[in-house]
């Protein structure tokens, strides 16, 4: 079995995928015109041209833009089935999605018509693909604590269609403290909860989430390794990382794949998983992403296993979910 066929046949779960992110140009436009809206490039080209990315915050602005082609509950429900079909051709069984209320509360769109979207689209993938799925409310960052809070209202009447919330958009000069009772109200619901952290702020952010947010997760987290003691307290507490590769290279995290940490950190025994982030504005959805990994950094079929290993262990499903996935897991070889 070839390198790229092996990947594909490892039952893996996608813990650090941004819905938004998975908007394809080529949908972006037609949903645009199907909706009347006005985007700020005049084709699939000229957009794809748009994806040359110095930094976070460069990135968004242009996620942004994008999202306002996302107006009706259709529009969320084909979003997803086009990731949903991707996800299974690369052998997720499982997938955890971010969604941002507030990128489309704050233009108008009511929280009903994204989470009747994604929902029946999370429906429709397990009778089509057999893929089960969650959805994680992300708040936004950059925005306030109180704006946080207001969304958390409108979230209330639907906690049992939301299994978790995270947070995400600018890391630099937001730090998880801004957000410590906003957590601490979610915590209370009983909703798990995740935090970007590490990616471009520092290892402190992801002190800040563990000890702050208390968070079961961090997302992204490859700073980690510029402190040693934090190292060793997430190998010890085997808390998982939620990494994305192409999208650390895409984003000036690290110049090339080549230099990516994510072989030192699982070397050093931490809980890393490989995840597609934004896969339409960073190339490549989570098989790619295996894929170039291996390759670029010489990963071995038994550190392949391990990653998807881990990715099925992290994952907020119960253990009689999960033991299936993982006996698949074991039958197969790592020669």
């Amino acid at each position: 079995m070839d390198l790229e066929s092996y990947i594909r046949a490892l039952p893996k779960a996608e813990l650090h995928l941004h819905i938004e992110g998975s908007l394809e140009p080529e949908m972006m436009f037609a949903l645009a015109q199907r909706n009347g809206v006005t985007l700020p490039w005049d084709s699939v080209e000229a957009t794809r041209a748009a994806y040359a990315f110095s930094d976070l915050q460069s990135f968004l602005d242009l996620y942004y833009a994008g999202a306002a082609a996302l107006i009706h509950e259709r529009d969320f429900h084909e979003l997803a089935m086009a990731y949903f079909a991707r996800a299974h051709a690369d052998g997720v069984v499982h997938a955890e999605l971010f969604f941002d209320p507030q990128t489309h509360t704050e233009r108008g769109i009511a929280f009903e018509t994204v989470l009747d979207g994604l929902e029946r689209a999370c429906q429709e993938a397990q009778t089509r693909y057999g893929i089960s799925s969650r959805l994680i409310l992300c708040f936004l960052r950059h925005l306030s604590e109180d704006e946080g809070f207001a969304t958390l209202e409108q979230a209330l009447p639907h906690l049992g269609r939301i299994h978790g919330v995270g947070l995400d958009s600018s890391e630099k000069g937001h730090p998880p403290s801004k957000f410590t009772r906003l957590f601490a109200r979610c915590r209370d619901l009983g909703l798990h909860v995740v935090a970007h952290a590490g990616e471009e702020g520092p290892p402190a952010y992801i002190v800040e989430a563990l000890d702050l947010l208390q968070v079961e997760r961090i997302d992204h987290g490859v700073r980690a390794a510029e402190d040693p003691a934090l190292m060793a307290r997430l190998a010890r507490e085997q808390v998982p990382l939620t990494v994305c590769p192409l999208s650390n290279i895409k984003l000036c995290v690290f110049d090339r794949l080549e230099q990516h940490n994510l072989r030192q950190l699982l070397e050093a025994g931490l809980k890393v998983t490989i995840n597609s982030d934004d896969p339409a504005y960073f190339g490549g959805y989570v098989g790619q992403n295996y894929l170039e990994t291996a390759i670029a950094l010489g990963l071995s079929r038994a550190q392949l296993k391990q990653l998807a290993r881990n990715s099925l262990e992290a994952s907020f499903v119960p253990e009689a979910l999960r033991s299936p996935w993982l006996s698949v897991l074991d039958s197969l070889p790592t020669d």
